[in-house]
């Protein structure tokens, strides 16, 4: 049995011809600066292969700039153009054509046809018309063809007329006589235009949604956590719905506003084939855009439909790397009495980058992924943890949390607490810090507090790393605990 299913055709297209339309001008009254309806009109198609250079600008946040430049030969006067080859998810709002010259191209029209062929609008195009229903007969050993004419397609269910009666549901394999003038394989830009010379270079340019990049990071640590070897990969997916081959490729970092749609997009991820292209390093050089980034590949690659392609970004050995141990307070708890507020807490374990040449890094670095692997004694690499980092400029620092230390916790206990009025109170804190490894390490305690606030008296120094912190540096020994005992005033109103 064939089922079909009929696809409405959405909004999008109308509201974004109609403001295409008003983009360049054009009126209901077009074709008084047009030459005459009557006009001989002369049809021409250009695809890919007219491509004589192509460019692609891909952002971080689902959308492409593409910039394409055909070799096309139109005849002079008039000319329906039929331009093949463009993104099935093309912005047809943000078109834009321009000739050789300022003059040697005229648009009076733009169609963006996006009626598919497919058995579901087949179908759809023959209600009220004859159509063959071929089904096999296996006594005779061949098919019976039988005579239908289309009534209806609603739900995917067409309703038949078939002789005298009406049916549905009838088996068989349908056959159409032509497939419609107004039904194409692939989306189309239609112009029409009125051309001053007839071989020119045409360059056009839209932006196309199903177009993504996003920015990988593998850090593999040495034996001593102090130096690491950092591979940037990115990785370009292409589900625009075609394909641009020896393209110039160029990725933009930032955060681009963008008017939100009022209607459904059509970007739908969906797997495709995954390609790596291990180039010289380093594949993209570097440049201020705006207040953005731009990455542009240092030579032409193709950009297949459904592919994820993944190029280097940048490769730095022996990197200098800070790993800090922090143990984390809370603001609140100076406020009121609470006793002992947590025992056995987990000790948290960050790298520290700092993002300059000094350290063979100093390029912005795009937000992304970043993933450390450690060799075990056998030699043999080990996830040892990951982290997303944002836009990073250059000479900034990086912060890579690795997750919790296995044998470093802490406790931490208020032995006194006295309020002065209703919004000022003085407490008394000792911080339990206990170390498992056979190495002494330091942990960096880091209270945040707010209002008004005093340490009265500590077992260690405090340093005030802002109006709202201070920390304590907290050095452990091998298979130690070191407490740490203090006073504090807060005023909070």
């Amino acid at each position: 049995m064939n089922r079909f299913h009929s696809r409405a055709p959405g909004l999008r297209p109308a509201l974004a011809l109609l403001a295409l339309l008003a983009s360049v001008g054009v009126s209901a009254a077009w074709t008084s600066r047009a030459p005459a309806q009557n006009a001989a009109t002369a049809a021409k198609i250009s695809t890919a292969k007219d491509r004589s250079e192509v460019s692609i600008t891909v952002y971080n946040s689902d959308f492409g700039l593409v910039r394409e430049v055909r070799d096309l030969d139109l005849a002079q006067g008039r000319v329906a153009l039929e331009f093949r080859d463009v993104a099935s998810q093309i912005q047809p709002e943000t078109v834009s054509i321009k000739g050789a010259t300022a003059d040697s191209l005229k648009v009076f029209e733009q169609n963006y046809r996006y009626d598919l062929l497919s058995p579901e609008t087949l179908l759809a195009k023959y209600v009220g018309k004859k159509i063959k229903i071929y089904r096999w007969n296996q006594q005779l050993g061949k098919e019976d063809a039988f005579d239908a004419e289309v009534l209806s397609v609603n739900g995917g269910q067409p309703v038949l007329k078939m002789g005298n009666e009406i049916t549905y549901g009838f088996p068989g394999r349908f056959a159409f006589p032509e497939v419609p003038a107004n039904l194409i394989a692939k989306p189309t830009l239609v112009w029409m235009l009125d051309a001053k010379q007839a071989k020119q270079k045409v360059e056009v340019t839209y932006l196309t949604h199903g177009m993504n990049w996003k920015a990988d990071y593998v850090l593999s640590l040495d034996e001593t956590d102090t130096k690491g070897d950092l591979q940037g990969w990115v990785t370009l997916t292409n589900h625009s719905g075609t394909s641009y081959e020896s393209a110039k490729l160029k990725l933009v970092a930032g955060d681009v506003n963008r008017v939100r749609p009022t209607y459904p997009g059509y970007y739908a991820p969906s797997g495709g084939a995954f390609a790596k292209s291990a180039m010289d390093a380093p594949s993209f050089h570097e440049e201020g855009l705006f207040e953005y980034h731009l990455y542009t590949l240092s030579q032409p690659t193709d950009v297949l439909q459904n592919e994820q392609k993944q190029v280097s970004l940048l490769e730095a050995k022996g990197i200098t790397l800070d790993k800090k141990l922090i143990f984390f307070g809370q603001q609140y708890w100076y406020r009121g009495s609470y006793g002992e507020v947590m025992a056995n807490q987990k000790v948290g374990v960050y790298l520290d980058i700092q993002n300059k040449e000094q350290n063979k890094l100093g390029m912005p670095l795009p937000k992304g992924i970043i993933r450390v692997y450690k060799a075990d004694k056998a030699g043999q690499k080990q996830f040892v943890g990951e982290d997303n980092i944002d836009h990073t400029p250059r000479d900034e620092k990086v912060r890579v949390k690795m997750g919790d230390a296995f044998d470093v916790v802490g406790d931490r206990k208020q032995m006194s607490w006295k309020p002065f009025g209703s919004c000022t109170s003085e407490s008394e804190w000792e911080i339990s810090l206990r170390n498992h490894k056979d190495t002494a390490v330091t942990v960096e305690d880091v209270e945040p507090i707010g209002g008004d606030w005093e340490v009265i008296s500590s077992s260690i120094p405090h340093v005030k790393k802002d109006a709202f912190t201070f920390t304590f540096d907290v050095k452990i020994p091998a298979k130690g605990e070191t407490k740490v005992k203090y006073k504090v005033r807060v005023k909070w109103c």
